[in-house]
């Protein structure tokens, strides 16, 4: 059995190094921080998570209300928090705003965490 040596970060096709690989930048530390703490409330995990196995990954605030226990005012709130940390995209159909995952955010968080 044969090991091949690891991939660079840069050739991996990683957007910033893994926690385990290297120092963070100022201003890396600050978006991951951001992410981070957008979805550092239970109440947005699990919106991303029923966003997540939702139909086509994708649902509407009438969709998540129920789920979650909450008025439409607050769990809009929350989505709000999402959508501008960037780790949902809202695409406005009509009177209704669709919500889904915002993938390559979801990525970069996944890659970063992952030790190396």
């Amino acid at each position: 059995m044969t090991t091949q040596p690891a991939l660079a970060p840069t050739e991996a096709g990683v957007c910033c190094p893994s926690l385990t690989v290297s120092p963070l930048s100022l201003d890396d530390a600050q978006d991951f921080a951001r992410i981070l703490k957008s979805v550092a409330d239970p109440t947005r995990l699990r919106l991303v998570s029923l966003i997540a196995a939702h139909e086509q990954q994708e649902a509407c605030v009438c969709d998540l209300t129920d789920p979650v226990g909450l008025g439409q005012p607050t769990v809009s709130h929350h989505l709000k928090i999402l959508v501008d940390a960037g780790v949902l995209r809202r695409e406005k159909r009509g009177v209704w705003s669709y919500y889904s995952l915002e993938a390559a955010v979801l990525n970069r968080l996944s890659e970063f965490l992952a030790p190396n």
